[in-house]
């Protein structure tokens, strides 16, 4: 049996997976929490987002400004989610709030990346890979 200290993740792609996911909640102590919920974004995703996000920030200019890749990202989640923007501390700027990429699931990931595409393809971006805009 595997340390029980130790998180375990099950991805539930098949029966012996789904049989290992019960036999450790049934080994669990008590006091051990479950979470079932959709996979986050994978790693393909991530690395294609971030290539995106690169390639637009090199060739789009924002209302006269460059904009690094974590600010686009900031600007395409917010619009995405629809977020909430709120004044900064000092009153000079706003915030986006739940600007989070790194817990979005994989179909969302999706969406965010489907959004970087159009957004690209209006303002003529030649992506760094092709099969980026292919995939």
């Amino acid at each position: 049996m595997a340390d029980m200290s130790e998180k375990r993740t099950f991805i539930l792609s098949h029966n012996l997976a789904r049989r290992n996911a019960m036999k450790a909640v049934a080994d669990a102590p008590d006091g051990y929490c479950v979470e079932v919920k959709p996979r986050t974004r994978s790693l393909e995703q991530n690395s294609k987002l971030w290539a995106c996000l690169d390639d637009i920030a090199k060739q789009v200019d924002w209302y006269g400004k460059k904009l690094d890749r974590e600010d686009w990202k900031h600007v395409f989640t917010t619009s995405l989610r629809k977020l909430q923007v709120v004044p900064n501390l000092d009153g000079s700027g706003f915030v986006a709030l739940g600007l989070s990429t790194s817990k979005m699931g994989v179909r969302e990931m999706s969406e965010l990346i489907e959004l970087v595409h159009a957004f690209g393809a209006e303002r003529g971006v030649r992506w760094s890979e092709q099969e980026e805009v292919a995939a």
